[in-house]
């Protein structure tokens, strides 16, 4: 019974069907299954799924994004069971990440938050138009080992070198690996500042987070 209920809520993620991931994942709670194994066999299954046929060009970014959207809808619902059974996610590492400042576009940098959460990792979202001091203060704070810079427009791009200037100037440089990303942005930028890695896309960006704290099968 519950393997089958693990099945349709990896389809429901497949699907993007937000509703019925919720209703799916409320069910498996009733039942008493284990949050993290509906998560790892369900959740994540799903979304292991529509990364793969993203991959292969099945699927294209609304599929993501509805799919992303199934998923932090099903984890809202995960979140009081696992606090009351003091259940903790195996994290890969903590991410922090934003979009840089001047810059207010939203949906791809939160479909990489949601894609990271999904593929057990600890997100702080900044949000938009973060300063590059906040990015920083976030660092300090949080002790990330990985920080996502978001850049959607040619003129924000340099906001990108300014936070990973100001990350040498307090020090924290070498304590963290930086992810940019965005549309204007490329591979060649990304060495040209510096950073650990560049991704093209919310499946490129997981793969290259997983290969920047060495996670295994990568």
């Amino acid at each position: 019974m519950s393997q089958e209920l693990y099945t349709q809520l990896a389809l429901a993620i497949i699907d993007g069907d937000e509703e019925l991931a919720v209703s799916l994942t409320d069910q498996a709670l009733a039942l008493g299954l284990n949050p993290l194994d509906i998560i790892n066999q369900g959740l994540t299954a799903g979304m292991d799924e529509v990364s793969g046929r993203f991959s292969c060009g099945e699927f294209f970014l609304p599929h993501l994004v509805m799919a992303g959207n199934a998923m932090k809808a099903a984890l809202t619902r995960l979140e009081p069971a696992l606090k009351a059974g003091g259940m903790v996610r195996e994290s890969l590492g903590t991410v922090v990440l934003g979009t840089v400042a001047g810059d207010i576009h939203e949906i791809g940098k939160s479909l990489v938050a949601t894609m990271l959460m999904a593929n057990g990792f600890s997100v702080h979202d900044l949000g938009v138009d973060v300063p590059a001091s906040q990015f920083v203060q976030a660092v300090r704070d949080t002790g990330a080992d990985l920080l996502g810079l978001s850049a959607l427009l040619t003129t924000t791009m340099s906001a990108q070198r300014k936070v990973i200037e100001e990350l040498a100037e307090a020090g924290l440089r070498d304590r963290v690996k930086v992810m940019v990303g965005g549309a204007p942005v490329s591979a060649q930028w990304a060495q040209q500042i510096e950073a650990d890695g560049y991704a093209e896309d919310a499946v490129g960006a997981v793969a290259l987070a997983r290969r920047l704290v060495g996670a295994a099968g990568d």
